[in-house]
C-alpha cells in the first residue's frame, strides 16, 4: 500500500506596508514645537488668571474710588477754609462799617444844618446796608459751611466702606496669588525659554493672534477635520501639508497657526521633561 505523502503549504506572512512620511524641515518643526509648547504654557497661564477672576481689576477700582474720594475731601476741606476766611473777613467788615455809624451819628450832634444831618444819615443807612449784606453772606457762608460739612462726613463714609471691601478683597487676592504664584512663576519662566526659540516675526504674529481671540489661542491642532480655534472644516490637502512639517500653515478663516497631533505630543513631551 503506497504511504500518502502530507505536503505543508509554506506559510507566507504578509507584512503591513510602512507609508513613509516625506522628509520634514527641522528646523520648521522645532519652530511649531516651540510654538505649540508657548500655546499650551500661556493657555495655563490663562487658566490661572481666570481663577483670580476680576479680583485685581476690582481691587485697581476700589483703590481709585478711595484715591478719589480723598481728592474730594481735600477739595471741600479746602473750600470750607475758603468760605470760612470769607466770613471772617466779613466780620471785620461789620466792624468797621459799625464804626463808621457811631462816627457818623456823633457827627449828627454838631451839624450845622439839615442838609449836612440828611448827608450824614445817608451814609449810616448805607453802612447798614453793607451790615445787612455781609450778614447776609455770612449766613449763606454758614448754611453752606454746614453742608460741605455733611459732604465730608459722606465721603468719609465712603471711604471707610470701600476701606473694608478692598481689605476683604486683597486678602482674598493675595489668598488666591499665593497658591498660584509658584505655578505661574515656573509657567513664566517657561514661556519666556520658549520664545527664545521662535524667530522675531512668528512670535510677533502669534502674539498678535493670540491677543486678538477671545480664548487666546494662537495655535490649535486639527480636531475632527477642522480648525480647533474657530472650527472651520480643513480639506484634506490642507491636512496634508500640515502633516508634512515644511512650512508653518495658518488657518484660512481665522489666521490661527494650524499643527498636527504629532506636533502637540513633542510639545507635550517637552513640557513633561
Amino acid at each position: 500500500m503506497a504511504k500518502k505523502v502530507s505536503t505543508k503549504k509554506a506559510e507566507v506572512k504578509e507584512e503591513t506596508p510602512v507609508i513613509l512620511r516625506p522628509d520634514v524641515d527641522e528646523a520648521i518643526e522645532k519652530r511649531l514645537v516651540a510654538l505649540y509648547t508657548l500655546q499650551s504654557v500661556d493657555s495655563e497661564i490663562d487658566k490661572i488668571k481666570i481663577i483670580r477672576g476680576e479680583l485685581p481689576q476690582a481691587v485697581q477700582d476700589l483703590e481709585d474710588e478711595i484715591a478719589g474720594l480723598g481728592t474730594r475731601i481735600e477739595n471741600i476741606t479746602a473750600e470750607i477754609k475758603e468760605t470760612e476766611s470769607a466770613t471772617k473777613a466779613r466780620q471785620h467788615e461789620i466792624a468797621d462799617h459799625e464804626e463808621l455809624i457811631k462816627k457818623y451819628q456823633k457827627q449828627q450832634e454838631n451839624v450845622r444844618n439839615n442838609r449836612e444831618f440828611e448827608s450824614l444819615a445817608k451814609e449810616i443807612e448805607f453802612q447798614n446796608l453793607e451790615i445787612q449784606l455781609c450778614e447776609r453772606k455770612n449766613k449763606e457762608g454758614a448754611a453752606k459751611v454746614k453742608e460741605l460739612k455733611e459732604q465730608i462726613a459722606s465721603a468719609k463714609q465712603q471711604v471707610e466702606n470701600r476701606t473694608k471691601d478692598l481689605d476683604a478683597k486683597r486678602e482674598e487676592l493675595t489668598s488666591i496669588i499665593a497658591d498660584t504664584e509658584k505655578d505661574e512663576a515656573r509657567l513664566l519662566d517657561k514661556s519666556k525659554e520658549q520664545e527664545q526659540f521662535i524667530d522675531e516675526r512668528y512670535l510677533t504674529g502669534y502674539k498678535r493672534i493670540r491677543n486678538a481671540a477671545r480664548n487666546g489661542l494662537a495655535v490649535v491642532t486639527i480636531d475632527r477635520d477642522a480648525c480647533g480655534g474657530c472650527f472651520s472644516a480643513i480639506p484634506p490637502q490642507r491636512q496634508m501639508e500640515i502633516k508634512m512639517h515644511k512650512k508653518v500653515i495658518v488657518c484660512e478663516n481665522c489666521g490661527r497657526i494650524l499643527v498636527d497631533d504629532d506636533i502637540a505630543a513633542k510639545a507635550k513631551s517637552q513640557l513633561d521633561q
